[in-house]
């Protein structure tokens, strides 16, 4: 355990959990320094083939930056949420359940893959607040659903439920209400 981050191996995967429920699962600037130090350690474990990304708690996957916090590292290489700005050498799921917002969907984004329940919703609400996509959004977002459908959710700052978010490519599948992570790991 790296503070409010997870690291375990469950058999060939790594499972990365952000561990901040009473936050939502906002990163501040200590959570991003241990989602980097989990991403790290997972490209250091030969054991590990993939890396399976979740929030603890069954209320969100991650809300973002912690706004109340406001301390992250913008300027950072490997970027302000911890590892947005690095590639992986091997495979990454996110198992989503609840939140997915702003730096939230960017750390989504930056997997391969993406599951998440029913009761998921996702939603890029940085224009809310003013503040720009740092992450990789502006970037991954309209490779994976299109420009145009991009646009819409970056500019309306709109929230998406799972089974839009499954319609339009924004996630791979809808699993079972609780099963995200099982999923993943199968």
């Amino acid at each position: 355990a790296m503070g409010e981050v997870r690291y375990e191996r469950v058999g060939a995967a790594a499972v990365l959990t952000i561990d901040r429920p009473g936050r939502r699962n906002a990163v501040d600037a200590a959570t991003a320094l241990a989602l980097r130090e989990g991403f790290e350690s997972f490209e250091a474990d030969q054991g590990a083939r993939a890396l399976v990304l979740t929030g603890a708690g069954g209320e969100a996957f991650c809300a973002g930056a912690d706004l109340k916090a406001l301390d992250l590292d913008v300027e950072h290489p490997a970027g302000p949420m911890g590892f947005s700005r690095l590639a992986a050498s091997k495979p990454t799921i996110a198992a989503i359940d609840g939140w997915c917002l702003a730096g939230g969907v960017e750390l989504a984004l930056w997997c391969d893959l993406r599951l998440a329940t029913p009761a998921s919703t996702f939603g890029l609400f940085e224009r809310r607040w003013g503040v720009p996509l740092i992450d990789g959004g502006t970037q991954r977002l309209p490779r994976i659903v299109g420009l145009g459908r991009a646009l819409d959710l970056i500019l309306t700052g709109r929230p998406i439920d799972a089974a839009e978010a499954e319609r339009i490519g924004l996630i791979t599948a809808v699993t079972a209400p609780g099963e995200h992570v099982e999923r993943a790991l199968a």
